[in-house]
């Protein structure tokens, strides 16, 4: 399939906004701008490159400070007046050292006339998984001092998959032993590890659920 670069409408400026989101776990990172040169050495070099609106300059993200965006997916939006460049984030995305630029959090419920969502007031009993996953990305991304997901990042993936089967062999136990408080909390550390091996295999939590789903559309 092939893509005509007057499809994207670019402003006033000849820019349009890109959107970064990381590929494996979804968190949106930053929001930049690209003007056509900046879209077509993203597409050529496979890496992010953007217009700066403050240096007038292009600027490919990461050559300095290492915290390089590899692009796994570039996609626009019904308008085509918006780009999402869903990327694979070594380091943190933000130049204040964070996994995302957006830090700062506005409590919706204060807002006069907002409703907090029926989702939120119940409780959605996966959407601790997602925030999870987005903590876990966190971590690797900006390797906080002290932090033990740090620890297990920094050790590597051998001892990752020695707590993965230790805390199995957890779960056996506790399940052997007819133990349910002790079960539930050995599983929820067995997802957690689990979790970790995931990042660190840059494989999305996403390509599980669709495994899953694949896996119960067979059996129907």
């Amino acid at each position: 399939m092939t893509f005509a670069f007057d499809t994207i409408k670019y402003d006033a400026q000849g820019l349009v906004p890109a959107i970064v989101q990381d590929a494996v776990s979804k968190e949106v990172l930053m929001l930049a701008y690209m003007n056509s040169e900046s879209l077509q050495r993203t597409i050529l070099t496979g890496d992010t490159w953007f217009w700066s609106r403050s240096r007038g300059e292009l600027w490919n993200k990461g050559a300095t400070s290492g915290h390089t965006q590899k692009v796994k997916a570039l996609r626009y939006d019904c308008d085509a007046d918006t780009l999402l460049v869903l990327v694979e984030q070594t380091g943190p995305a933000c130049h204040n050292g964070t996994y995302t630029c957006f830090t700062g959090n506005i409590p919706v419920a204060a807002v006069e006339g907002a409703s907090v969502p029926a989702a939120a007031v119940a409780g959605d009993r996966f959407a601790i998984l997602s925030e999870l996953e987005a903590v876990i990305a966190s971590r690797d991304a900006e390797r906080p001092e002290g932090a033990y997901t740090t620890y297990l990042f920094e050790k590597g993936v051998d001892k990752i998959l020695k707590k993965v089967g230790e805390e199995t062999a957890e779960v056996i136990i506790a399940a052997k032993n007819k133990d349910n408080d002790e079960l539930r909390y050995e599983a929820s550390d067995l997802i957690f590890h689990l979790m970790v091996l995931l990042r660190n295999s840059k494989l999305p939590l996403d390509d599980i659920m669709k495994e899953l789903a694949n896996r119960h559309v067979k059996k129907q």
